[in-house]
């Protein structure tokens, strides 16, 4: 996920959401995150507690709240250490309960024969993921060595390399459609479709509605979902409907419910049988409770493989309680974990991530 608001002013000129070249201004208390989607620190940092479950810890401490807590007594230090160790270790004396609907994936399927391992952003832009931070030769050779990594982590899982391209980028201003939202030349996303191609990779297509609809956006897209090697994200945090309704992208932490889900879902599996190709893959992004409603009745087929994206950034044991939160304690099919180079503090090595319960098959960097 992105800020597509920098986007908005760093490449189009306009400067929606407060944006300076700095950054933009925080929305909300200081001490929280936003999550995942934020593609630097300075990109709308914070959000509402209202958007967190109650006992679960699922977004990141912003560094200025990190710095502070450094110059705390030791007392207060244990106590957070404490705090911390017993928030992590309580969800996994639960039991995880079972997906609501259980799919025999097909022969041809990627998964779960293989881990897809993407690198994710938008070439417009620096600060939308390392898709647009390196030139592209710098940019292959870094997802190579990402792929020999998690072949190291797990030698029995072979990688499938992919690319992670957001087409629809959430907007802080309206634009000429009011949508707010602006989709990418076909030009551009044909590009990148034949990069994949010519690599051996797999492409995601990302959407972010902003107030537009999943129907109104997967329009535009189906001739590239009708190659094989073209799969398909959603990114609920900037999808202003339902709870969000009405808020500018950015204000506030979008919602998706089961059945936009589903209609991708359908779109997909249409799209598999009229042109007898190999299963897709669905990505679902999401880093709190709220952003996902009815997530029991998201029905993969065996067309279609979804994959619900852990996508939240911060310290290790934050990452890992929300993946416990809402993956293993929430799942729906397959499960994917995102790793910030820049915002998580430390990083996750590859070795711990293909070791959390359950392993992640979805990795995506940003």
């Amino acid at each position: 996920m992105i800020l597509s608001a920098f986007f908005a002013a760093a490449s189009l000129g306009a400067a929606p959401l407060g944006v300076t070249p700095l950054g933009v201004t925080p929305l909300a208390s200081p001490s929280l995150s936003i999550s995942a989607s934020a593609s630097a620190s300075a990109l709308f940092q914070t959000t509402s507690r209202t958007d967190s479950t109650s006992g679960s810890k699922v977004h990141k401490k912003s560094s200025k709240t990190s710095s502070s807590s450094s110059k705390t007594s030791s007392k207060s230090s244990n106590k957070s250490s404490r705090a911390s160790a017993s928030a992590h270790s309580a969800p996994a004396e639960k039991v995880a309960p079972q997906p609501a609907f259980s799919v025999v994936p097909l022969p041809n399927a990627i998964l779960p024969k293989k881990r897809v391992v993407v690198f994710y952003g938008n070439p417009l832009s620096k600060r939308m993921g390392v898709l647009g931070e390196y030139p592209e030769p710098v940019m292959l050779a870094k997802l190579q060595q990402e792929v020999r990594n998690f072949e190291r982590a797990d030698p029995a899982t072979p990688v499938q390399p992919g690319l992670h391209l957001i087409v629809s980028v959430a907007q802080g201003s309206p634009g000429k459609n009011g949508m707010y939202r602006l989709r990418m030349t076909d030009s551009l996303i044909d590009h990148w479709c034949k990069l994949a191609q010519s690599k051996g990779y797999i492409i995601f297509l990302d959407v972010q509605v902003g107030k537009s609809t999943v129907q109104a956006e997967l329009q535009p897209l189906i001739p590239y979902l009708k190659r094989p090697y073209v799969h398909l994200a959603l990114d609920p945090e900037f999808s202003m409907h339902h709870a969000s309704e009405g808020v500018v992208p950015g204000r506030k932490v979008g919602v998706m419910d089961a059945a936009e889900i589903n209609y991708a879902i359908k779109t997909l599996a249409d799209i598999v049988a009229q042109n007898k190709l190999p299963p897709k893959i669905l990505v679902v992004h999401r880093y709190t409770q709220k952003m996902v409603t009815n997530y029991r009745e998201i029905r993969p087929v065996p067309a279609v493989q979804v994959v619900m994206n852990m996508d939240g950034f911060g310290q290790p044991w934050l990452k890992r309680d929300s993946y416990d939160a809402y993956e293993r304690m929430q799942p729906v099919q397959y499960y994917g974990f995102k790793l910030f180079y820049k915002n998580d503090k430390p990083m996750l090595t590859r070795e711990e991530v293909v070791k959390l319960k359950p392993s992640p098959l979805f990795i995506t960097f940003q």
